[in-house]
């Protein structure tokens, strides 16, 4: 077995996120990459079909036994739901009608969200701009784990209870390491989803809205596209805190296997970053990437060296708000 050797803290850096040094150098060789910037004009009817499809489904497991009513959510309308997030993900950059009608994005992204069953987007865009421009920072990148996390959840078995309970620590973690000011939109948000969640239930009865929530936390947990969480920032080789997958589950995840490419790019839809890949060449060929989210989560759980601990973070200056 070898000697069993664990993370005790992170990875700490006292460095810039590489993103931004590299983002100035593919723009500066490849201007053209600017004119992938701006709305995905497919992405409001693909969202919209989604979320018509999954009141369908509604409708039709509204007779179905509880057992088949979770086989459904976990192997159907979870997957529909956590695409639906990285849907929202995407939306949260106002790809969906572009920056000059950043309302029109926000509003979407409540659409987007009714499927899901519990308020998400508003919040979501809250803290996911955090994300982008403090990657790693401590106590602004609420991303990062806990340290209590870290500590905890260090053995294969407790890491399995980790990634099962991803929704829940996800939801939660914000209000513990940034909490902030509940906007309107968060109100609004949840006025509108708990309306629908409240109709579903008049029209269908109970077991349609277990359908969408329980297939939005299964999925959202342990579950072959939720690799995806694990994928994107955690460090499974020593100073890399970014990785790419560019596997076929990008086709149900609006691309988010392109994660270093979208960092570099926040701006450019998930529809684009494969451009971005092939016209900055290399900048990312080179850059270790993942070949499986099956793999990751396999490797997270069972590696002794992997774990909540194996985040880089950093300190970050708070910026001031324009």
């Amino acid at each position: 077995m070898g000697n069993r050797v664990t993370r005790e803290d992170f990875e700490w850096v006292y460095t810039e996120q590489p993103h931004t040094q590299r983002r100035k150098e593919i723009l500066a060789k490849y201007p053209e990459i600017k004119t992938l910037m701006g709305p995905d004009p497919h992405l409001k009817w693909i969202v919209s079909g989604m979320v018509f499809m999954q009141l369908l489904a509604c409708f039709l497991v509204k007779d179905l036994s509880w057992k088949w009513i979770f086989f459904w959510a976990y192997a159907f309308g979870g997957c529909i739901n956590h695409s639906l997030t990285l849907a929202i993900h995407d939306i949260s950059h106002n790809v969906a009608f572009g920056n000059k009608q950043a309302k029109w994005n926000r509003w979407f992204a409540v659409f987007a969200n009714l499927p899901i069953g519990i308020p998400y987007s508003a919040s979501f865009k809250k803290y996911h701009i955090d994300h982008h421009r403090y990657l790693g920072g401590d106590s602004l990148d609420v991303d990062i784990p806990t340290d209590f996390e870290g500590w905890f959840f260090c053995t294969p078995l407790r890491k399995l209870l980790w990634l099962f309970l991803q929704p829940l620590f996800y939801s939660l973690r914000p209000l513990y390491v940034n909490p902030k000011a509940i906007t309107r939109m968060e109100i609004l948000n949840a006025l509108v989803q708990f309306s629908v969640d409240l109709i579903i239930y008049y029209l269908w009865g109970l077991k349609p809205v277990i359908y969408l929530i329980a297939g939005t936390i299964l999925c959202l947990g342990f579950h072959p596209i939720s690799g995806h969480f694990i994928a994107e920032h955690y460090m499974f080789l020593k100073g890399y805190e970014t990785y790419s997958y560019y596997g076929p589950l990008n086709w149900l995840t609006f691309n988010v296997g392109y994660h270093m490419e979208h960092h570099d790019f926040p701006s450019i839809p998930g529809c684009r970053l494969p451009m971005v890949k092939k016209i900055a060449a290399e900048y990312y060929d080179n850059l270790p990437h993942h070949q499986s989210w099956i793999r990751v989560l396999w490797d997270f759980v069972f590696d002794d060296t992997l774990g909540p601990y194996s985040r880089v973070k950093r300190l970050c200056k708070l910026a001031e708000e324009s």
